[in-house]
């Protein structure tokens, strides 16, 4: 019986092709997926990778065979997957492997209207199943096999997100967009087509082997393109996306990254002034500012844990109107509570193009604290580590400070906060620093380094 272990991460699948997974293992993961699902149909895309088209064809042809009728939606971002999940209410499955290098595949998958798995239908019970069937195949099903019919949701996938957000009436705007060989090289062209925006575009060629530099505009080296062609052109402001395009970051007219967390409190008092008094999720590592512009703003703000199965299920509990990550990933009601970058990017463009000022000036306001970006440590042990700088902090500090351990440490004094936490992905101890001032924040780093670096692995 196979071992699926190293491929079924936290949230999705994702592994090196062919070493750790293939068609073969695909095709057992579409079988395994529509059982559980007890699915009559699936929707099925992918993105640009080189392997993507053959696996996802394999995974589709793994649904059918257990009585699924697959639409296959081919060439898509994540958030055209989910789209097609809400809309055409089915379950999915998105081949991509996101940021990750191009010898990577994966998959995200959804239930029907782009829920997250849960339950029965969970990534554990999915990698079982499939793990199970792995030896002799599938047990042979009484359904007929399912049909696999190919659908274009591009355009219905465009036409719902600018419905969303108006951009006809606004100034024009110049805006450098870097898609990274990635799925928005696709979907912004229909997107932003014949709107007054003067769309300077970066590496929209399809490419899954990311010949420019890596599609994950996380990494500040990655923006180093998408900063000059802003400063070159004398741009509005720059947008990049990551692989699959379900995430958004921004620069301003200067070339400097707008942090994620303000973008979050943007877009919430925005969605607060379509729906007074709504919920907003932030999560716990996302700037202090975004729960005091909820506040402000006359909506009510609720903390969750770091990573979108987290999130989502808190938008589904409340009722949130909006929830945002430090991490760029922005969730909205109105679509099914799944992550969208590009519904994100319009927000951000219908605020800047609706006023006179530049960027950094409409950005100012959310950005009322410093932090540095996130501090990764390789160590043996995440958890006797949290332990020791627990034990240390209030002596270390020398001022009072409170704790609380959701999803890792949280330290919060007056004027500052940290969070150190185990990743939900990598092997590593994450560290996230805010505080009044940037001194502040190095400060504090530098104490954290001295009690970790020590049990480094």
């Amino acid at each position: 019986m196979a071992d699926l272990s190293q491929i079924f991460k936290a949230y999705d699948v994702r592994g090196v092709v062919p070493d750790e997974w293939d068609s073969a293992v695909a095709e057992l993961l579409g079988a395994a997926f529509a059982e559980l699902a007890g699915a009559t149909s699936v929707v099925v895309g992918h993105d640009m990778r080189p392997t993507s088209p053959g696996m996802s064809r394999a995974f589709a042809k793994g649904a059918a065979s257990r009585g699924a009728d697959v639409v296959f939606i081919g060439l898509c971002s994540t958030d055209g997957l989910y789209f097609a999940s809400g809309s055409l209410r089915m379950p999915g499955a998105m081949f991509t492997a996101s940021h990750n290098p191009a010898r990577y595949n994966g998959v995200k998958f959804c239930l029907e209207g782009a829920a997250p798995l849960t339950g029965t239908v969970s990534l554990e019970a999915v990698q079982a199943l499939a793990e199970q069937w792995s030896e002799n195949g599938p047990p042979a099903s009484e359904c007929r096999p399912g049909a696999v019919a190919e659908r274009d949701v591009l355009t219905d996938y465009a036409d719902f997100l600018r419905a969303k957000v108006d951009l006809d009436g606004i100034r024009p705007l110049k805006v450098v967009v870097d898609a990274g060989n990635g799925m928005a090289g696709l979907t912004v062209p229909a997107v932003l087509k014949d709107l007054p925006l003067d769309v300077v575009p970066l590496y929209f060629e399809l490419d899954g082997t990311f010949p420019n530099h890596p599609a994950n505009p996380l990494d500040p080296e990655n923006l180093l393109d998408l900063v000059q062609k802003v400063q070159e052109v004398g741009a509005d402001l720059g947008v990049a996306f990551d692989g699959d395009a379900d995430r958004c970051f921004v620069v301003d007219e200067r070339g400097v990254a707008v942090p994620p967390s303000a973008l979050c409190a943007l877009i919430a008092e925005r969605t607060l002034k379509q729906s007074p008094g709504a919920t907003v999720i932030y999560n716990l590592i996302t700037s202090k500012a975004v729960p005091e512009i909820i506040t402000a703003a006359g909506g009510t703000p609720v903390r969750t844990r770091v990573g979108h199965s987290f999130v989502k299920a808190e938008m589904a509990r409340t009722g949130a109107a909006f929830g945002g990550e430090h991490s760029a990933h922005y969730y909205f009601q109105e679509f099914w509570n799944a992550d969208t970058g590009m519904l994100a990017a319009l927000h951000v463009l219908r605020a800047l193009g609706e006023q006179s000022g530049p960027l950094s000036t409409l950005m100012s306001r959310y950005s009322r604290y410093h932090a540095l970006a996130e501090t990764n440590y390789r160590v043996d042990s995440p958890s006797a580590v949290i332990s020791r700088v627990k034990s240390l902090a209030a002596d270390m500090f020398d001022e009072p400070v409170t704790f609380e351990e959701v999803d890792g440490l949280t330290v919060t004094s007056t004027g500052w906060w940290f969070n150190l936490r185990p990743s939900n992905t990598e092997p590593l101890l994450r560290l996230n620093v805010e505080a009044d001032t940037q001194e502040r924040c190095v400060q504090i780093r530098s104490t954290l380094d001295r009690l970790v670096s020590p049990h480094a692995a």
